[in-house]
């Protein structure tokens, strides 16, 4: 991933500073502005000379470039899938509501934890995401909320990927998108299918962010086969990282349950997923399942 192009979201602004080391202090200022404040292009920075938008916009290329849109829902969900510079591919959700926009951004092309029932886990994994590819997927979905009228209010890290498997990354995006984009903590949820020094991380980070754990079985020995990182981190430890970080940030854990016919979705499955949410006064979000072609079973 160091050979790739730097692109203009993975720039520091120190590191502008340095680019711009021969211009007047100020246009730091006016750069950080147009790629966070404004999400626009540098040839549409007109506050800036005409011959500096030019080599700005040569030496910060975007990261993504548009594959496919999908619209659904009567409008209500964009998704877009994005090709990077090493033509790998990832996907951006945008999820509309009456009162708000969430987005739902990727962290990784491809994901590793192989969980059997998820297409991208049955794809593999390709990379991490660098922090600019993942804001940029951030800063394309508010110009898309703000053009349709809308604000963007919420982020969640539910994309393509596990983003406790590309942390360092995943927790600079989250830090970008807090201070220079603008969104609280309370607005961005990190998600995960249980990787326990992730959760342990984000309980001692300095911000107090969302956690989701996809959590689909709640006994280990079924777990095991329907997301095999339990076998590493099993139920009894997942749910001491999941305590940890409650008593750290006093925000409230969630669940996402996949509904699976016949697999999850009986009466014992309820009690077992009841006993283990109770304690930890957790959240449950139950989401039917949308078949893929490795794992032909319907959702309830």
């Amino acid at each position: 991933m160091s050979s790739l192009p730097r692109s203009r979201y993975d720039w520091s602004r120190i590191e502008l500073g340095e680019l711009l080391a021969d211009q007047p202090r100020y246009r730091v200022d006016q750069v950080w502005q147009g790629l966070h404040d404004h999400g626009t292009e540098p040839e549409d920075w007109s506050n800036l000379p005409k011959a500096l938008r030019a080599t700005l916009a040569e030496t910060l290329p975007p990261a993504l470039e548009l594959t496919t849109e999908s619209v659904s829902d009567d409008g209500q969900t964009v998704k877009w899938l994005w090709a990077l510079a090493d033509g790998h591919q990832v996907e951006t959700v945008l999820m509309r509501y009456p009162d708000r926009a969430t987005v739902c951004v990727s962290s990784q092309a491809g994901c590793a934890m192989a969980c059997s029932f998820c297409a991208t886990g049955q794809a593999g994994f390709d990379r991490h995401l660098t922090t600019g590819e993942i804001v940029e997927q951030v800063i394309r979905a508010r110009a898309r909320a703000t053009a349709d009228g809308q604000r963007l209010s919420n982020v969640v890290f539910m994309g393509m990927g596990e983003p406790f498997a590309n942390y360092d990354r995943t927790w600079a995006a989250v830090e970008r998108i807090h201070d220079d984009l603008g969104l609280g903590a309370r607005h961005l949820t990190l998600s995960t299918v249980g990787v326990v020094p992730g959760i342990r991380r984000l309980a001692a980070a300095p911000l107090p962010v969302n956690l989701a754990v996809s959590l689909h079985v709640a006994n280990d020995r079924e777990r095991n086969e329907l997301v095999p990182i339990n076998r590493r981190y099993p139920l009894a430890e997942l749910a001491r990282a999941c305590q940890e970080y409650v008593d750290a940030t006093h925000r409230r854990l969630s669940f996402e349950w996949a509904l699976i016919h016949e697999v999850n979705d009986t009466d014992r499955h309820a009690r077992e997923l009841a006993d283990y949410a109770r304690p930890l006064r957790a959240h449950v979000n139950l989401i039917p399942l949308n078949p893929t072609p490795g794992y032909a079973v319907r959702g309830t």
